[in-house]
């Protein structure tokens, strides 16, 4: 059976901070201040409709995990997804702690972290900072050939059994996983609709390597909001925006209305009329208009039949035929038709005709030279080159009258449809007395002789024109008694009022809601400082053990703006050496690092979280040795009561627990061919050297060397790793400086070397005082037992009467010798 989270007790940012505040205590004690406040009732009672709400929406997200009842991972298993082929499981502890996640880079660490962190936000840090096409095609584990599935076992306190979140990819793109999520006893559907979204944007438990980054170089409103969601007061903001819509709509129609006002004076000011001179004085006037004033002035028209304004209306918005364009028209065909005449009397119309005969005798004889007789009258005058000349001549000629009657032709033509365009269609509806002399005038569009044409069109346009001229000027007589002018600008003023009544009644809650609204950002901004100071101070214990050896302080982080400002931003004040200085331009990057942890840590341990664990990828990059013994010491502060899964390539991490007697579990990552991944439990160096010494013992028909040479080698190994443990632990106790430690150890190369660093902390002492020391620590035979691993390494081995009790006095030794005693 897995282990489940207990239910979670006091921790140590719990204690540092104040209570935890979920969003109904947030509710409660905003609503406690504002009663005792000396806001007027009206403003309160806004606030009051607001806040509540608020807190009967945050009531609707019940589905929603909750900080009584963490998060935690029981395991992550991943198959054809990133360097993962066949599927493969990350087995972890459901309850707080620290777990690392130790391979060489490429061994498929990283993609149970991606995986994870894809299920629960169907993103990645690394997918949003690469892009490239690369990633997106190349995302599935090609050795496999099964489709990608990330499957995430969650335990939730208070829940024996655990719940599953099961991720697949329906198609070939990374950024649209299918999340699926089964609870016990509810089920299983999509995660989406579960209601996790917020929680897992205000308190993300992912942090990787691009994260670092983006904490600190993001844009600045990210940087504070990153900070500001956990402070509590989403649901006060809530509340402001539910106001601030209030606030815009009658904001809104003030403005609107007043706008209007200008462009209606201007119209009233155009009108000579007593009732526009009384209106214009009310709407010109500043302030809030007179509306029994207008009331009465729109009201006061004289009746009149809406139907019969209408046909008045389009009666007066009549326009007939254009009687200068007509006479234009007429004048322009009539020339046509004399040049057509004149053309046909001067005989240019038969000169085509001619011309054609002609040229056709003319080719006929050129190709028919030796005839004697004419082809067409059969006379004997023949067709000889004389005539052939005085042909062409002639023909010359006729072509050139010829030319002459075609534009007349085209001339006649363009002058019919110019006529014709002018005569338009019938309208839609029209007065009885224009219904004949209209379809009179519609009738020259069909008329295919010009010179009648030319004289019904001009004689039907003078008719309709009259016409039209006389039941317009009708119809503006009978609607000047109707008042028309003032109707149209009385509808307009009418329009205004409908919308100008209800916005400048709106002008008393437009100040209760802006007074409401003030009171509640002052209110924000108190809490938001109260609830800021923990925050800070835990993220300056957090840089206080990551900074180690940095000569820059963290002063203070603060947030500039609200949640709703353009301009907002996270402010981190650094000195250095005393000296104010910005963060960003005097820190190194492991230094940088180390800050971005510093800020994101406390929002993982944040009170209100619901994420009982944090999955941290690949922090120790940058970070020099010092850093990460510091950062060991905040990881396993961090475990004291959240899960914290580490994931890193980097050696230095593991013995930094191993150096501060830190506890750690520690699980190694090895890929092998074909993406085929594994995950065993790294096991206690010492002991682990000792059980492959008992290993070699029990297996049958060795050769004798095996237990005179090999065995002891196998012991030597196991006393030079307890030894070499006693050194780090003995040196770090000294205050020694991490990187000069790692020098010092490495400089150890015989066991008589790393067994004065292990039992004294000093390389100088010789092998007659590690001796003296072991005997002391562990009895006279300790010194025979390490003169026979040496013997070991000899052509002539060492003798092994009894291999059992040789493993276990080599045992009894490196236990002993491991830890370092303590100084006086």
């Amino acid at each position: 059976m897995p282990e489940h989270p207990a239910q979670s007790g006091p921790n140590a940012s719990d204690q540092q901070a104040e209570p935890r505040r979920a969003a109904s205590s947030t509710l409660s004690r905003l609503t406690t201040r504002l009663e005792g406040s000396a806001l007027a009732e009206a403003p309160r009672e806004l606030l009051r409709e607001a806040l509540g709400a608020t807190a009967t929406e945050a009531s609707g997200t019940s589905a929603a995990p909750h900080p009584d009842q963490r998060v935690f991972l029981d395991s992550i298993s991943v198959n054809g997804f990133r360097g993962i082929g066949r599927k493969a499981r990350l087995p972890l502890t459901a309850k707080p702690g620290v777990t690392l996640v130790v391979g060489r880079n490429g061994s498929g660490k990283s993609s149970f972290a991606e995986g994870a962190e894809t299920a629960l936000t169907g993103r990645t840090a690394r997918l949003d900072k690469q892009r490239g096409e690369v990633w997106r095609r190349h995302w599935r584990n090609l050795h496999d050939g099964a489709d990608p599935k990330v499957e995430v076992r969650l335990a939730i306190a208070g829940d024996p059994r655990l719940s599953t979140l099961t991720c697949t990819w329906p198609g070939d793109d990374v950024t649209a996983p299918e999340v699926e999520f089964g609870r016990p006893g509810h089920g299983r559907r999509p995660f989406a609709g579960i209601g996790w979204e917020r929680a897992l944007n205000d308190y993300s438990p992912f942090l990787s390597y691009a994260d670092l980054d983006k904490v600190l170089n993001g844009r600045p409103s990210e940087q504070y909001d990153s900070v500001a969601a956990i402070l509590g007061l989403r649901e006060l903001t809530d509340a402001d925006e539910r106001l601030q819509g209030i606030e815009k709509a009658l904001d809104s129609a003030l403005k609107q209305v007043e706008a209007e006002r200008p462009a209606l004076a201007e119209v009233l000011s155009a009108l000579d009329d007593p009732r526009a001179v009384r209106a214009l004085a009310v709407v010109g006037k500043s302030g809030d208009p007179d509306f029994a004033e207008l009331d009465a002035l729109v009201t006061a028209l004289p009746d009149a039949d809406e139907g019969r304004l209408r046909e008045l209306r389009a009666t007066a918005a009549l326009a007939g035929p254009d009687l200068g364009a007509v006479g234009a028209a007429v004048d322009r065909l009539r020339e046509a038709v004399a040049v057509l005449d004149d053309v046909r009397a001067s005989g240019a119309e038969d000169a085509h005709q001619r011309a054609e005969l002609l040229a056709k005798a003319l080719e006929h004889s050129r190709r028919h030279q030796d005839e004697d007789t004419c082809p067409v009258c059969g006379s004997d005058q023949a067709l000889d080159e004389a005539w052939a000349d005085r042909a062409a001549e002639q023909v010359a000629g006729l072509r050139q009258e010829a030319a002459t009657a075609r534009e007349a032709r085209t001339g006649l033509r363009d002058a019919v449809d110019a006529l014709r365009y002018l005569v338009t269609p019938v309208p839609a509806w029209l007065p009885a007395p224009l219904v004949d002399p209209w379809e009179e005038w519609q009738a020259c569009r069909v008329l295919d002789d010009a010179e009648r044409l030319a004289a019904r069109a001009e004689t039907a346009a003078l008719v309709l024109a009259d016409a039209c001229a006389a039941l317009r000027e009708e119809a503006l007589r009978e609607l000047e008694k109707f008042d028309e002018e003032w109707r149209s600008c009385v509808t307009r003023l009418a329009g205004w009022l409908d919308r100008a009544r209800p916005a400048y009644a709106g002008r008393p809650r437009l100040r209760q809601v802006r007074a409401a609204r003030k009171w509640l950002k002052e209110a924000c901004a108190e809490l938001r400082e109260e609830r800021l100071r923990p925050f800070e101070d835990h993220s300056q214990r957090i840089w206080e053990e990551l900074r180690q050896q940095s000569n820059v302080d963290l002063r203070s982080v603060r947030l500039t703006g609200s949640e709703k400002a353009t301009v907002r931003k996270l402010v981190m004040d650094v000195s250095v050496d005393g000296t104010e200085a910005a963060a960003l331009g005097v820190m190194s990057q492991g230094e940088l690092h180390s800050l971005a942890l510093s800020l994101f840590l406390p929002r993982a341990a944040a009170p209100d979280s619901p994420f009982g664990f944090v999955v941290i990828d690949d922090p120790v990059q940058s970070m020099d040795p010092a850093k990460v013994h510091g950062l060991a010491k905040v990881l396993h502060d961090l475990g004291e009561t959240r899960q914290v899964v580490v994931f890193t390539h980097d050696t230095r991490l593991q013995r930094a627990f191993t150096n501060q007697e830190l506890p750690v579990t520690v699980l190694e990552v090895e890929r092998a061919g074909r993406s085929v991944v594994t995950v065993n439990r790294v096991t206690d160096p010492v002991r682990q050297a000792l059980a492959d010494a008992r290993a070699l013992i029990r297996r049958r028909n060795l050769p004798p060397v095996a237990m005179t040479h090999v065995l002891p080698s196998l012991c030597r190994a196991v006393l030079e790793r307890a030894l070499s443990e006693a050194a780090w632990l003995r040196l770090h106790r000294a205050g020694m400086a991490e990187h000069e430690a790692e020098k010092t150890v490495a400089r150890a190369v015989t066991l008589m070397d790393i067994g004065a660093l292990g039992l004294f902390g000093d390389p100088s002492k010789k092998a007659g005082d590690v001796y003296r020391e072991l005997r002391r620590r562990c009895g006279p035979g300790a010194v025979d037992l390490i003169r026979q691993c040496q013997e070991g390494a000899h052509p002539s081995g060492t003798s092994m009467p009894d291999p059992h009790r040789f493993v276990d006095d080599i045992k009894a030794v490196a236990l002993t010798v491991r830890k370092p005693e303590e100084g006086p």
